[in-house]
């Protein structure tokens, strides 16, 4: 058994090593290029590795036709089910509502609660969220978090590195809630913050969705400026994580690879970073990431309430 942290990272996928137009060949990514020895993934080289553990490309397109977008690819990653198949098209940003009691029922978070593993869902929400507003403009992650009782994490616990901001940095819950008890701390004492929170879960899920927002307006230099966020923080949650744990990192679509414009057909990214990492196979698609993860955490048995991959 494996302590698991699951980081998901909105709108990455893996592009063309042109550093004109994909923003990870012009940023400044000390972590990951120390992680995977300065072998960066790109479409002419998908898969590499490093002494801290690898990059692959996963599938976000699932045999369906258009552009991938977070509702249903945020489905498919949480619960294993091909959810674009199910709807008949990609579908986003937020997940269709016809398809919400799947993302309910079957996300890992409640599959891996329902078989007594100590889960957290380590973003801080307003206290009440969603509250009053429109539920059908609410992300598949807090839905799925809600749904297993773990949308349990406010501007409290945020305040004592109990929580982390969906951005990383707690700069909208300072100057835009109004919260002047929580701290102002860099990307990388986020990342401790995460470690903690890790040390004490057999299975952690955290997701932070301001890449693809940069992929969509930022231009270059924001996409630049997002990524070496993220690379900080990946800094502080390596550096603090108990060596028993397996980092996934991963992608529901391509946006911010290619700064040309909006979201792409490329592979999403992912990475197993971590002492724990080699030995582990790759997945493939956005439809094996739920079972590898739980797989992760335990030694999956099969049994009925999860989609097996193989037959999506």
């Amino acid at each position: 058994m494996a302590r698991v942290v699951f980081l998901f990272l909105d709108g990455v996928g893996i592009g063309i090593p042109d550093a004109t137009v994909n923003p990870f060949f012009r940023a400044h990514l000390p972590t990951l290029s120390d992680a995977l020895d300065g072998n960066l993934p790109s479409l002419d080289t998908p898969t590499t590795r490093g002494p801290g553990g690898r990059a692959f490309p996963l599938d976000a397109c699932l045999g369906i036709e258009g552009i991938p977008q977070s509702g249903t690819g945020q489905i498919a990653l949480l619960t294993g089910h091909n959810a674009p198949q199910l709807f008949g098209r990609h579908f986003g940003p937020w997940p269709p509502v016809r398809l919400r009691p799947l993302l309910e029922k079957d996300s890992f978070l409640s599959l891996a609660v329902d078989r007594g593993l100590q889960v957290a869902f380590a973003n801080a929400y307003p206290r009440g969220f969603p509250g009053r507003r429109d539920t059908k403009r609410v992300a598949a992650m807090p839905l799925a978090a809600k749904a297993a009782g773990l949308l349990d994490r406010d501007h409290l616990a945020l305040s004592s590195g109990e929580a982390v901001a969906s951005e990383i940095v707690n700069d909208g819950w300072i100057h835009h809630l109004g919260h002047d008890d929580v701290p102002d701390l860099t990307a990388m004492e986020a990342g401790v913050n995460l470690a903690r929170i890790t040390s004490e879960h057999d299975l952690t899920l955290y997701a932070h969705y301001y890449t693809d927002a940069a992929g969509h307006r930022g231009g270059m230099s924001g996409a630049v400026a997002a990524l070496e966020r993220v690379d900080q923080f990946l800094g502080g949650l390596l550096a603090r994580v108990p060596p028993d744990t397996v980092l996934i990192v991963a992608s529901d679509h391509g946006n911010i690879e290619d700064v040309r414009g909006g979201h792409t057909r490329n592979p999403s990214l992912g990475l197993i970073l971590g002492d724990r990492a080699e030995g582990l196979e790759s997945p493939e698609r956005l439809t094996d990431l739920a079972g590898f993860v739980l797989e992760s955490c335990l030694h999956w048995d099969g049994s009925p309430g999860f989609a097996d991959p193989a037959s999506q």
